[in-house]
C-alpha cells in the first residue's frame, strides 16, 4: 500500500466514522437508551478521534519533522492517536458515571505514559536484520 492510498483510505474512513458519530449523537437519546446506545456513542467517538489524530499526527511528523521514514511516522502516529482517543473516551466515561477526579486523571495519564514508554522501548529492542546480512549468515 502506498502512502497516498493509505492517507486516502484513512481520510475516508475517518469521515465515515465522524458521520456515524454525528448520526448517533442526533438519534440516540441518552436519557432512555440502554448500554448499546452508550457503547455505540463511545465506540464511534473513539474511532473518529483516533482516525483524526492519526492523520494530524502523521502530517505533523512527516511534513514538519521529516526525520524518519513514512512507515515509522504512520506507525507512531497511529499508536499515539489510539492512546489519545482512549484517554478522551475514558475521561468522558468517568464523567458520565461521576467518577472523574484529578487523581483518576493523573493515574490514567501515568498509566498511558508508561504504556507508551513500554511500547517505545519494546520497539527499539527488537533485533533488526538487514535482508542481505541475514542471507549471508545462513549460507
Amino acid at each position: 500500500m502506498t502512502l497516498r492510498s493509505y492517507l486516502i483510505i484513512m481520510l475516508l474512513t475517518t469521515l465515515v466514522c465522524w458521520a456515524a458519530f454525528i448520526f448517533i449523537l442526533s438519534t440516540v437519546n441518552p436519557e432512555i437508551t440502554n448500554w448499546l446506545g452508550f457503547s455505540l456513542f463511545y465506540l464511534s467517538l473513539f474511532l473518529s478521534l483516533s482516525g483524526s489524530a492519526a492523520i494530524v499526527g502523521f502530517l505533523i511528523r512527516f511534513v514538519g519533522l521529516r526525520h524518519e521514514l513514512a512507515f515509522y511516522s504512520v506507525k507512531t502516529a497511529f499508536r499515539q492517536s489510539f492512546l489519545f482517543a482512549f484517554l478522551i473516551v475514558a475521561v468522558l466515561f468517568l464523567l458520565a458515571y461521576n467518577l472523574f477526579t484529578w487523581l483518576n486523571l493523573f493515574f490514567l495519564v501515568i498509566g498511558l505514559s508508561l504504556l507508551e514508554f513500554f511500547l517505545i522501548n519494546y520497539g527499539s529492542r527488537r533485533v533488526k536484520y538487514p535482508v542481505n546480512n541475514l542471507n549471508e549468515e545462513f549460507k
